[in-house]
């Protein structure tokens, strides 16, 4: 999740646990403990594939935060002990700020190895999106009202209910999930299509609007399901390029980062160069984490020794206005087609303007009455 989540979810849990003693300080113990795990971006593992499937790894490892944990209850315990409070109590506070931010990093699309140095696929629950304000919320709220009122009182119990709350909602994105992967299921086998592998993820910024991702050979299906569909999810069949994975042989790299990613990736050929992209992150045709991993020389495929990361196209306020329109109209159809269209196309530098989608929001808005 982003770094506020995760700081406002650490000052929450502290602040429930060890708020009638530390008081304000608590919130902002919590808050910076609760975005350690994240300072792994710093180090560089000498590409992109590696700086990206290396992310979330050991400082996400539940073995690891447990260790680490002990160790640091024990240095607090020797060198500023506080009469309020046990080993005991101290120790699970830190724990637990620690475990659920990786836990609930688990929740979203990217990947956690939360069971390091076991060579275990990473942990993808994807019922959240990376940036969800109906989760961050309720938190932030406890976090300024405990910053104003102090930790007694209303001040603890916002603590209280907005940590309901906010796990509540987790449940809720949970059956969502379930709720979009079983139309879908229901759809392909009134087809007669035979899935070799299915993918779910939140649409950008809410839980309502689900896209489901079906692989199916050479190419692959997408569906967007939403809570208020009356209608059969339509599935859209996108080339993945599966084919071209063969130019890049025995490649390290690939291998990694189909680990990684559990094989959901797509390849394309631009401009005589061998794309691959993670299809689980962001939105159709607006992925954040592409790669240049081989180049065409004497009509053959040569993998490079250093993969590069392409900039990302991040969309633009139409993007999210059309998928705002098809979360409660089903009629409002979003041109997967043409977005993923985009993957065929190297990417524009970053201090370009973010292109414009061939569908207005308007016609959506048409489509929707």
């Amino acid at each position: 999740m982003d770094s506020l989540t995760q700081a406002v979810l650490g000052a929450s849990v502290q602040g429930a646990l060890l708020g009638r003693w530390q008081g304000r300080k608590a919130l902002l113990y919590g808050a910076l403990l609760g975005t350690l795990p994240d300072l792994d971006v710093l180090i560089d593992y000498g590409d992109a594939v590696a700086n990206m499937t290396h992310h979330r790894g050991f400082s996400h490892s539940l073995f690891v935060l447990s260790g680490l944990s002990l160790l640091l209850a024990w240095l607090l315990r020797r060198f500023r002990p506080h009469p309020g409070y046990g080993s005991g109590r101290l120790f699970l506070a830190l724990w637990l700020v620690l475990a659920t931010h990786v836990l609930l990093d688990s929740l979203t699309s990217y990947g956690t190895q939360l069971l390091w140095p076991l060579a275990t696929p990473p942990v993808v629950w994807s019922s959240v999106f990376i940036i969800d304000p109906l989760y961050t919320l309720p938190l932030l709220g406890a976090v300024l009202v405990g910053a104003l009122y102090r930790l007694h009182g209303r001040g603890l119990r916002w603590q209280y209910w907005a940590l309901g709350l906010s796990s509540l909602y987790l449940g809720l994105t949970l059956a969502g999930k379930q709720m979009a992967e079983s139309r879908v299921k229901a759809e392909l086998e009134r087809q007669g299509i035979r899935a070799e592998a299915l993918f779910s993820a939140p649409t950008p910024f809410n839980s309502l609007l689900w896209r489901v991702m079906v692989r199916d050979g050479e190419d692959y299906h997408e569906a967007l399901v939403g809570w208020f569909d009356r209608k059969p999810p339509e599935l859209v069949r996108l080339p993945g390029g599966r084919s071209l994975a063969a130019g890049l042989g025995d490649s390290p790299q690939l291998a990694r980062l189909r680990w990684f990613t559990q094989d959901w990736l797509r390849y394309d050929e631009i401009d005589g160069q061998l794309v691959v992209t993670d299809l689980r992150l962001g939105m159709t045709g607006l992925h954040p984490f592409r790669f240049v991993m081989a180049e065409a020389r004497d009509s053959r495929w040569q993998a490079l020794p250093v993969a590069e990361r392409l900039p990302m196209n991040r969309g633009s306020l139409e993007h999210l206005q059309l998928l705002w329109w098809r979360i409660w109209r089903q009629e409002a159809r979003i041109p997967l087609e043409e977005w993923a269209r985009d993957l065929q196309k190297r990417p524009a530098p970053l201090t370009a303007s973010p292109p414009t989608p061939a569908i207005s929001a308007s016609s959506a808005r048409g489509a929707a009455s």
